[in-house]
Order: C-alpha cells, then structure tokens, then sequence
C-alpha cells in the first residue's frame, strides 16, 4: 500500500441541510424490520453538527428507539476533534489552526486528538450491550468491532489490516484507522474515522507529537505514522454495512437534539477548550 494525496477523488454523502433551522424528526427511509441495524448516510453542515449527531443517536438508542444503527459521514472542511479529556495546550498547535482558520473542536468520546477533513471517511456504530456479551466491556468491544472491520478492510485493500495498540487498524504499521467509544446503561457509540485520502502533511502542521502514543508508533511523526487507504469512499461504505448487515434505512432522525447538542454544546468554547 503507497501514501495517498490526491485529494479529487468524488465524495458522495446524504445531506441534511441546515440542522439548526429545523425542529423534530426527519424522515430517512423505510424499513417495516425494527429489529435490524439500521443505515444513516448523513453528513450535516457543520463540524459541530456532525459531532452533535453522534450523541443525539445514541441518547436516541438509548431512549428506546428500538434497533441498532449504522452511520456514515464525511466531513467537507478541516477541523480538529480532541478526546472528551484531552488538553488543548498539549495536543493541539493553537497557533497553527488560527492562522489555517481551522477550528478546535471535542468530542464526547475518549481516545487521542484528531484532524479531520476531506478524504476522511467516519463511522458510528450504535450498539446494544449487557454483561455477558463480546460488548461487554471497553477493551472486548475493541477486539470485536475491530476484528470484524480489519476482516473487511483486508478484503478489499488485498493486505492484512491489523489491529494494533488499543483501538488502531493498521496495515503494515502504518495507521489507517482511529477509534473510540462512549459507554451508556444499555447502549454504547463506537465511532472512528478511516483515512481514504486526508492531506496528511496537515496533520504534522496543526497537531504536535500526542502526549500519549501506542507502542507501535515508536516516537514516529505523523508523516511516517499515518497513511491513506486510497479507496473509494462507497467501496468502504459497502464493505463496513455488509459487515454488520446493515442495508435497511434509518426512518427517524433525532434532529432537535442534535441541534441542541451542536448549539449548547459542541459550538461553544466551554466545551470545546475546557481542557
């Protein structure tokens, strides 16, 4: 697998429009099968938006909607996402994203501090869990989620995807993949990103060495730690919904929350660079 810069290969996403004007629920699809993982191929307008989304599933899973989902988002801008308690003065160039005009952004999932933009693919699992399960615990849910994504990758890309340090896919240590989760009472949100063709020499530009690496990394920079996938975006796409049996539409989306959670949370500075 080579590194991948061409960043014109077409991005094609489901659009919601301006979340923030809207009230309600928003009708995706139709499926008469409540039982099925259900499929969001949604990318809202905004970084904070797209984040919000997240959590407004799973408080949606989590308030009895009735299945598990499977969604899909790509972002159009660059934006930084720190872990839910990263700091900011130690994981992000401030100056760098200022002078870039790229925002700073956190998410309400653990894990390290992120760039984000076109050529990255992003998916959230909404799944149910009990205490005896392959979910029942952080790391168990790593090793089946990942384990069944790295089986799928490597069908596609013809080399052994492999999961390395905690939540990475990696594919010769090179890393092609971050993940993190978020643990409810019965739900959980398990999302990450997958590099298809990210200006990876931007990374390097807004984001200094983490403060926290797997050992895989050995102290390498970004540059010689990350890599593209170079795949189409709806050949992935495939791939991850064949994986979890995920072909029926979504009906309902939760979208005043989401425009709650973008607006009071994830658009101000006090969340934000709390930390």
């Amino acid at each position: 697998m080579t590194v991948n810069h061409n960043m014109d290969s077409p991005v094609k996403t489901g659009k919601a429009g301006d979340v923030a004007a809207k009230a309600g629920s928003q009708t995706i699809g139709s499926s008469d099968d409540a039982r099925q993982m259900k499929c969001l191929d949604l990318t809202l307008r905004t970084p904070a938006e797209n984040l919000a989304c997240d959590e407004g599933l799973l408080d949606f899973c989590e308030g009895g909607c009735g299945h598990e989902i499977l969604r899909f988002w790509e972002p159009q801008t660059h934006f930084v996402v720190l872990g839910h308690a990263n700091r900011v003065a130690t994981e992000v160039d401030r100056e760098a994203c200022e002078r870039l005009g790229i925002p700073v952004l956190r998410r309400c999932s653990g894990g390290g501090t992120v760039l984000q933009g076109p050529g990255c693919l992003n998916y959230s699992l909404i799944l149910k869990f009990d205490g005896a399960g392959p979910l029942r615990t952080i790391s168990s849910t790593n090793e089946f989620i990942l384990k069944r994504h790295s089986a799928a990758l490597s069908a596609l890309v013809g080399q052994t995807v492999e999961l390395q340090g905690q939540s990475d896919l990696a594919i010769g240590g090179l890393k092609v993949s971050g993940n993190a989760q978020r643990r409810k009472r019965q739900f959980l949100l398990f999302h990450g990103t997958l590099l298809l063709q990210l200006d990876l020499a931007l990374v390097g530009t807004v984001l200094p060495m983490p403060s926290k690496q797997p050992a895989y990394r050995h102290n390498r920079p970004h540059r010689e730690f990350l890599a593209n996938l170079g795949l189409p975006a709806e050949s992935v796409k495939r791939a991850i919904r064949e994986a979890w049996n995920a072909f029926e539409p979504l009906e309902t989306f939760p979208l005043e929350t989401t425009a709650l959670l973008a607006r009071d949370k994830y658009a101000t500075t006090g969340w934000n660079l709390k930390f």
